[in-house]
């Protein structure tokens, strides 16, 4: 299931960025998952636990890469915190779902993500309301009430 509170979210990292930097292991980067995030979102290919060819950048170190894909790297592995998911583009959408179908998995936003046109492949639950949800059309009314 994935849980979305929309708002201000005081218990959330707000700086994935930030936090990502000093808080990822080795071993996030190696992993199938974080290969294909960092292929699709930044359009680059990891070579090692420290470096990360980029074709526009050259090779360059996992400080660099873009917020979206460490807050999705954050969210896969350091499941204990909420994370600021506003810090991802639309793009990232397909893998938060992908994650919360393999466990539960909470979010902040604090505005809209758009998660798609289809059906959602997870329930989605609005924290702010405890309203289950399985589409953008659901999602959308109550979401506004709070971004």
């Amino acid at each position: 299931m994935l849980n979305i509170y929309f708002g201000d979210m005081p218990e959330a990292v707000y700086n994935t960025s930030v936090y990502f930097n000093y808080t990822y292991e080795d071993e996030w980067l190696t992993s199938d998952f974080a290969k294909e995030v960092i292929k699709k979102i930044d359009k680059s290919d990891v070579k090692g636990p420290h470096a990360v060819e980029s074709p526009v950048l050259g090779v360059i170190s996992p400080e660099k890469l873009s917020g979206g894909t460490k807050t999705l790297l954050l969210m896969a592995n350091d499941p204990e915190k909420v994370f600021n998911a506003s810090t991802c583009g639309d793009n990232c959408a397909p893998f938060i779902l992908k994650l919360a179908k393999k466990k539960d998995l909470t979010i902040n936003l604090r505005h809209l993500m758009d998660f798609g046109k289809k059906k959602f492949p997870v329930d989605v639950k609005v924290l702010n309301t405890g309203d289950v949800v399985h589409s953008m059309e659901e999602l959308m009314p109550i979401a506004f009430q709070f971004v």
